[in-house]
């Protein structure tokens, strides 16, 4: 049983506890160790750009800002002779690796929403995350135009737009992916780190293998379209490491 002294400083404390003035209402709960995290602290100010505070987000920002491109820019015009004239085991491999990207584009897009960018309270990275949802949707855009574009035969182009459920391979990468966005345990530097290597490791075999197409000459307009987004993922991978 407590000592004495033990009961008196427990009864003190719940004492202090039941007679309080009513404390203010709490904040929302947005994960673990949340007061350890600067950019997760409630900010009153995050409706408002200015006055800048965070110099070194909001250069990414800028920087992402004059990165910007639509699908429209690219022309696929020539692709499809260059297409008809690979192996079909090439064709079958890099029509995978689209498979691959189109999905992925919008996992992370799912991370960016629903986590991230409710989570956050620092409005320069706040205006970072918005930014880069759009440039992910316009990434899934040219996947999906280029898988419609390549891939004549509608079953298999319903095989490569639903390669979560089709492709064991991509399947493997969704989960890994789809696990952190729902982990309400991990704290948020620990999801910035899983994400990071989902753009910077997960994608850059992948941008390889269409780099490889462009050292051979070959379809100009799906090796533009991997210059502008690699150039993107790349600097998203660099914010997330800032």
């Amino acid at each position: 049983p407590p000592s004495l002294s033990g009961t008196r400083v427990l009864a003190s404390k719940t004492a202090r506890r039941i007679f309080q003035e009513p404390a203010e209402p709490k904040t929302k709960v947005l994960g673990p160790n949340v007061e350890d995290e600067p950019l997760l602290r409630e900010n009153p100010r995050r409706f408002v750009i200015f006055p800048i505070e965070y110099h070194d987000i909001w250069q990414m920002y800028k920087k992402a800002e004059a990165s910007f491109w639509t699908a429209e820019e690219v022309d696929l015009s020539k692709d499809i002779q260059h297409w008809d004239s690979l192996k079909p085991e090439e064709r079958y491999f890099i029509s995978h690796v689209l498979a691959f990207f189109a999905a992925s584009d919008g996992i992370v897009n799912e991370n960016l929403v629903e986590r991230f960018s409710q989570e956050v309270q620092i409005t320069e990275a706040r205006c970072f995350y918005g930014f880069q949802i759009a440039m992910e949707n316009i990434h899934s855009e040219m996947y999906s135009l280029l898988i419609d574009t390549y891939i004549k035969d509608s079953k298999e182009r319903e095989f490569l737009f639903n390669a979560i459920e089709t492709m064991p391979c991509v399947k493997k990468k969704a989960d890994w992916a789809l696990r952190w966005i729902g982990d309400k345990e991990a704290t948020y530097g620990e999801r910035v780190v899983a994400f990071a290597a989902v753009e910077g490791i997960f994608f850059s075999g992948s941008f390889a293998s269409i780099f490889w197409l462009k050292k051979r000459g070959l379809m100009p307009g799906l090796t533009f379209s991997n210059e502008l987004i690699s150039r993107d993922e790349g600097l998203h991978c660099d914010f997330a490491c800032l």
